[in-house]
């Protein structure tokens, strides 16, 4: 008999809601990580948005589960007094040429049930906000912000008030199926075994290095993993704006867009600066790259006013960064390894997915 019915590497926002999800339909649920807490990488460095789902192809994961998910994310602030605020959103059409992409997402918003969405005009976006320079916008009421650190913190509360824990300083090692169960072994101050009924790969960043150390797993199902750094530049100066504002979306991201804040300035980010290693320092050279993009629908902004503030790091798979990749949740059926999950490509809207990845998790076959 298995010490665990489920191990789950990785204390992200995901593998945390995860764990939650299985520990609430009665399962034994261990989450180990390889840093001193959750959340230290890509759930904590990134821009706190609640995407509303408009951006994703047709039944692909990332259109299914943005949309459950930013359902969930509000329910479950709500329920718990943590800020999940629906300030909404405007993507913004500039110029003549960027029109019929603007319509092409608010058609694909509305084929992936983005509720309440609709496209104003110039004369409208200027009464919302009125620094803004652009033709076309379209307005979406759920998009919002979110304390993902509260959210995190409630997470791993249930997941412990449901009897299970997180191991923190604990990197995995690897992992090998034995007698029906996984044998899994954990690093540390000292060198520890367990043994799992169903183990689960939700290691972002590191999810390739992991599946490697899973014995058994063939090379073909592991995607090599790259690595998109996004820089952000706070606003130094006051920044007129009360919703988040984004441009027409391009090489590989949903664009550099702007996030307001109480104080009334705004950070802006991410770009896609594809690198090759973990490096959170922010590239300075890119300020005119930003500065030039924000210009397009804020033509006042003072480029000397753009002070690097901070970077993250998204784990892309596929052929390149600039591709559409699905989300990656493979079980049996895809690999045949009895008892495994693995979680690979778990970027943008990997937040806003997190409770709706946990959820659709718990459903499958291998924890049925």
């Amino acid at each position: 008999m298995a010490d665990i019915d489920v191990l789950v590497i990785g204390a992200g926002m995901v593998g945390l809601g995860v764990g939650r999800a299985l520990a609430n339909s009665g399962k034994s649920v261990i989450i180990v990580d390889k840093n001193p807490s959750f959340g230290e990488e890509t759930s904590s460095r990134n821009s706190e948005v609640i995407h509303a789902g408009m951006y994703y192809p047709t039944n692909s994961l990332k259109a299914q589960l943005c949309v459950r998910g930013n359902e969930l994310i509000y329910e479950y602030c709500d329920a718990r007094g943590i800020m999940a605020n629906p300030i909404s959103k405007l993507i913004l059409a500039t110029n003549d040429t960027e029109i019929d992409r603007l319509h092409k997402i608010f058609e694909q918003g509305q084929i992936n049930n983005v509720p309440n969405m609709r496209i104003i005009e110039s004369a409208e976006i200027k009464k919302l906000e009125p620094a803004i320079d652009a033709k076309l916008a379209i307005y979406a009421p759920t998009s919002g912000i979110m304390d993902s650190h509260s959210i995190m913190l409630a997470l791993l509360g249930e997941i412990e008030d449901n009897g299970g824990a997180l191991a923190r300083n604990s990197p995995f090692l690897g992992a090998k199926r034995e007698n029906g169960e996984w044998m899994i072994e954990i690093g540390g101050e000292e060198t520890t075994k367990i043994s799992a009924n169903t183990l689960i790969l939700s290691a972002g960043l590191w999810s390739g290095a992991v599946a490697k150390n899973v014995e058994g797993l063939e090379e073909k199902f592991i995607p090599q993993v790259k690595y998109a750094k996004g820089n952000y530049f706070r606003y130094m100066g006051k920044a007129p704006f009360s919703r988040l504002i984004y441009p027409i979306p391009n090489h590989g991201g949903l664009g550099i867009h702007l996030t307001p804040d109480a104080a009334g300035h705004a950070r802006f980010g991410p770009d896609v600066e594809v690198v090759e290693e973990i490096d959170y320092r922010v590239n300075e050279s890119r300020r005119e790259l930003f500065a030039q993009s924000i210009k397009s629908y804020w033509p006042q902004v003072d480029e000397n006013l753009l002070s690097p503030d901070y970077a993250g790091i998204r784990p892309k798979i596929g052929k390149d960064v600039e591709s559409f990749t699905d989300f990656q949740i493979l079980d049996e059926k895809d690999h045949y390894l009895k008892g495994l999950i693995c979680l690979f490509g778990i970027d943008s809207p990997g937040l806003t997915s997190s409770l709706a990845i946990g959820e659709y998790v718990a459903k499958m076959g291998a924890l049925a």
